[in-house]
Formats: C-alpha cells, structure tokens, sequence
C-alpha cells in the first residue's frame, strides 16, 4: 500500500510528522512525504524537519511563491507528475494551505482516493483562502478526519456522508505531546535575555504571532497592533517571531523605527518547532492569528487572544482558553491585563485531543484497504 503524504508550509509538518510515525507499524504502508515548496527556507521549513525528527521529504517540486492562482498551478502541475509516476493508493493532504487543494484536486481528476486531515473546519468567512481551500478539499475527498465535534456537524449539514466521516482528534495535538520534554530542553529564553538584555522568565512575557494579510497588509492594521504594543509593554517583553511578509509589510509602510521604539518588544526571525513551543508553554499570554496556536494553547492552558473576527476553530473558545478580538486594540489592552492580574476564563482539553489522532487515522485506512483488496 503505498500512500503520499503532502506538505507545503510549516503548519502541514507538525501534522504529516505523527502520520508518519504511526505508519511505520504496518510493514505493508509505504509512506513518502511529498514537500511542494509552498514555504521553504531554512527557518520557514528545513528546521521544521530537523525539529520533527521528519525524514527528507521523497519528493521536493520547489513551487515556491506567487499568487494564489500561480502557486496552486504550479503545483498541480509538477504533483501530478509524481502521481502518474508513483500511482499511489491514497493521497493524504492536511489543513488548509493552496498546496492541500491543489494536490486534492489533482489525486481526484487521476481517481486517486484523497484523505483530509483536519477536514470540516469552517470559519464561515469566505473571504479567507484557507475557507476556500477547506471546502473545496473536502467535497473531494473520500476520507475526512475531524479534530471537533463542529467539523462533523459542519459536514453533514454540507451533505457529506457519515461513512466517509471519521471524529479522530487532533494530530497537532500528537507532535506537541510528544515533543513538550524536548522543548523544555531549548535554549531559547537564554537566547533571547542575551540579545535583548533583559531577561525572559516563565510567565513573564506575552508571546506574538501575526501573518494574515487581513491584519499585515494594511497601514491602518499595523498602526493598530503598534499601538497595542505600546498599551501592554508595561506587563513585561513582548516577544515577536515575525513572519518574512509582516516584516517586509513594517518596512514597506515606513514603521520600522516605531516598532523598534517599543521598549519592552522583541522582534525574532522566525523559531523552529522546538524553540517556539518552548517559548509558547512558558508564556504568560499569547497574541496570534494563526489557526493551530489556537488548538495547542488550549491544550497548554495558556491563555490565547485571537485576533481575528471568526474561527475555524470554535471548540477553542467554548472550552478552550482562546478568545476572539478582532483588531481592537481597546479589547486585547484589556484583555492582557486581565491576565497579568490572573483573570482568565477556566478551560479544559477537548475529547480526543489525547496524543492518539495519527493512530487512528492510520490505522482506519490501512483497514480500509485491506478490506478493499
């Protein structure tokens, strides 16, 4: 049984790394990784392997950048070479990135079956690429692996079959389990006081992460999260991976000296796994627009601000630690210092959220096959 697994950006690695481990029980998978390209540099991706003990990827098309359009051709176009090359028995995409749909899209056309990881998940704001690629992958695919309850309902009310519908958990959830002791291992914190001269102590620090267009590709928005930064500074540092599109937007938009005139901000290239997990079960707040750090701090217990209008993730907020903002700096400002006075919601880790999602996955298509031949 030979199955490709795809990846294209950073997110998909700490997704594809437990699959592959948990195919590596049944001598009768022969599982490649199949890297796009979508991201690659050495922080963006060669680190994400290393860190995910991930072998090298089989096959690496090397798409690279471009508009939506010319990244999910490029890619259909170099994957359905390996396709008719390799003919695998299953294509496996995960998430929500162009190259998950573009490679489901491409499998299907070749009556290849596709399985989605993380499937049903809707922020119900088309306007989002990723809300495209999510429904588009979905209606493709013969198998759809759920991390909530939502993700189900949304299927169903989407006419999906239950039979192709499987509730699993979540394999973020897997790769931060099984990596947390490592993590606690990084010397990240050191790092980080020798460069700023100030030191990072555990529950000192808020920790950032913000790449969507909706938030960096306006002047306005930006001005906004600045003035965020000036209003929680006073809490303590403010630590700052920043993805290569916010920092060419802060420079583009002349606010390279504003945001270095924040006292108490540290602005990083970006981490590895290791290194950014570290920071994040340290942290005492989190701002993020990301999808998945929505998923691990609620499974930390680290308190999240979200700041978006919607997610795709609901579960987060209702049992989660996650709360929703948009970009308000007058509700974050005062959602932070609710925190540093240790005022948060109360949470717990969503059902099947238990370090056992890639097991299930791939145990539910290896007896899937079988009972196909």
């Amino acid at each position: 049984m030979k199955i490709i697994s795809v990846v294209g950006a950073r997110p998909n690695f700490m997704k594809v790394a437990p699959l592959h481990r948990a195919f590596k029980k049944f001598r009768s998978v022969h599982h490649m990784i199949v890297h796009t390209g979508q991201h690659y540099d050495e922080n963006m991706s060669k680190v994400f392997f290393d860190d995910l003990e991930l072998p090298k990827p089989d096959v690496y098309l090397g798409v690279g950048s471009g508009s939506h359009a010319e990244q999910t051709a490029k890619v259909m176009v170099e994957f359905e070479k390996v396709l008719i090359r390799e003919m695998p028995d299953l294509v496996i995409v995960v998430g929500d990135v162009n190259s998950t749909v573009a490679c489901s899209l491409t499998a299907a056309k070749l009556l290849i079956p596709v399985a989605h990881v993380e499937a049903g998940l809707r922020s119900f704001d088309r306007t989002m690429p990723e809300e495209i690629n999510r429904m588009v992958t979905d209606v493709l695919s013969d198998y759809l692996f759920v991390t909530e309850e939502s993700g189900v309902l949304n299927l169903k009310h989407e006419g999906v079959s239950d039979r192709k519908v499987f509730l699993v958990g979540d394999v973020m959830i897997d790769s931060l389990m099984l990596y947390r002791e490592k993590a606690k291992l990084s010397a990240i914190s050191h790092q980080l006081t020798v460069k700023c001269g100030r030191r990072i102590l555990a529950r000192s620090y808020t920790l950032v992460t913000l790449h969507r267009p909706s938030n960096v590709d306006e002047t306005e928005n930006l001005r906004t999260i600045l003035k965020i930064f000036q209003g929680i500074e006073r809490h303590g540092p403010i630590i700052f991976p920043v993805h290569p599109r916010t920092r060419k937007r802060i420079e583009e938009f002349g606010l390279s000296s504003q945001f270095a005139a924040v006292k108490n901000l540290v602005l990083t290239e970006p981490l590895g796994y290791l290194d950014f997990l570290s920071l994040m079960m340290d942290a005492k707040i989190i701002l993020t627009d990301s999808g998945g750090i929505q998923e691990e701090t609620t499974y930390l217990s680290i308190p999240c601000i979200t700041m978006r209008e919607n997610t795709e993730r609901p579960i987060t907020i209702e049992v989660g630690t996650n709360v929703l903002t948009g970009l308000s700096s007058d509700k974050v400002i005062s959602l932070v210092d609710d925190c540093y006075a240790d005022k948060w919601k109360k949470s717990r880790v969503p059902d099947l959220w238990d370090g056992k999602a890639a097991e299930r996955i791939a145990d539910i298509l290896v007896n899937a096959k079988t009972l196909e031949h």
